[in-house]
């Protein structure tokens, strides 16, 4: 039998002042009752009730070990609403792993904004273009960019982010400016390693989806060394309108190939477990898919 029931099963008997009392407080039977006592009379040798047919009385061994019991089973309660309040509000340290610039841009800002609403959490943000090991690392929850390879992942989908094929005019005005898809095997293309699927630039033609191999001067894992790269004229990227967003405005890079469309890249929220999420995770991961469409103008998926 389970030691704590049967240490329920006792306190409840000794409150109570019978085993019928008892058993009736707890939905069970008095031979159901009886056997726990019996039980935990045994594992201790010795005895906990003095019984008569007409009284039921704590005997001092039976006295001190109902004092213990009780705070036994207290301290079992707090710890089990300890954990409940765990699960309901936001609470200790919230561990988000992010490719550096979203990281650095949108979900650092929503971070922010969530601590400001929740004072008894702690985020930690680590930059770093993959996902990594999320469990030996302590990672509660990972943002990852573009298709999952992994299907053993469990993945939420926040958001969708237009992608723009684009380069400085001074580099489409030396090498010239692609017509089709097929002519970028012609040209320099920058590739950013941290979108999947790598040195693959899938778009949309009336004839459906189409995938053109690239190749360039200059590959990264992070998108702002290859934007760098544009902007200085080596070559053509494929980044995402929040990126490069602001270097179109102001004309330092021009969008190619705008008849064609790319299928939109995916942002993902990576977790270790998908049962029992706790709130820190339950909640932000609502709050930064409501954020992400609202604030970055990212269309949500669901």
């Amino acid at each position: 039998m389970d030691k704590i029931t049967s240490m329920t099963v006792f306190v409840r008997v000794a409150r109570a002042g019978s085993f019928a009392g008892g058993a009736r407080d707890l939905g069970m039977s008095r031979a159901m009752a009886t056997k726990h006592i019996m039980q935990l009379e045994g594992a201790l040798g010795s005895r906990l009730f003095n019984r008569t047919t007409r009284s039921l009385n704590l005997t001092d061994v039976g006295a001190s070990y109902l004092e213990r019991c009780q705070q036994v089973l207290l301290d079992i309660e707090e710890m089990e609403a300890s954990i409940t309040h765990l699960q309901t509000e936001p609470k200790g340290i919230l561990k988000i792993s992010a490719p550096p610039v979203i990281g650095a841009t949108h979900i650092t800002r929503a971070a922010v904004e969530f601590l400001k609403i929740h004072d008894d959490l702690k985020i930690d943000v680590v930059l770093q273009s993959s996902p990594g090991d999320l469990i030996d690392e302590g990672i509660d929850i990972a943002i990852f960019l573009g298709a999952l390879d992994d299907t053993s992942m469990v993945a939420k989908k926040l958001a969708t982010s237009p992608l723009v094929v684009c380069a400085s005019p001074e580099y489409l005005a030396k090498h010239g400016i692609p017509q089709t898809p097929d002519d970028l095997v012609k040209h320099s293309c920058l590739v950013n390693w941290a979108i999947s699927p790598r040195h693959k630039w899938q778009f949309r033609t009336e004839s459906g989806l189409i995938t053109i191999n690239v190749s360039g001067r200059m590959q990264a894992n992070a998108a702002h060394s290859i934007r760098l790269a544009a902007l200085n004229g080596l070559g053509l990227v494929m980044l995402p309108i929040y990126i490069v967003g602001s270097d179109i405005e102001k004309g330092a890079l021009n969008v190619v190939l705008a008849n064609y469309a790319l299928p939109p890249l995916e942002i993902h929220a990576v977790y270790p477990h998908r049962k029992y999420l706790s709130a820190k995770v339950r909640k932000f991961l609502d709050f930064l898919q409501e954020w992400l469409e609202s604030r970055a103008g990212m269309p949500s998926v669901e």
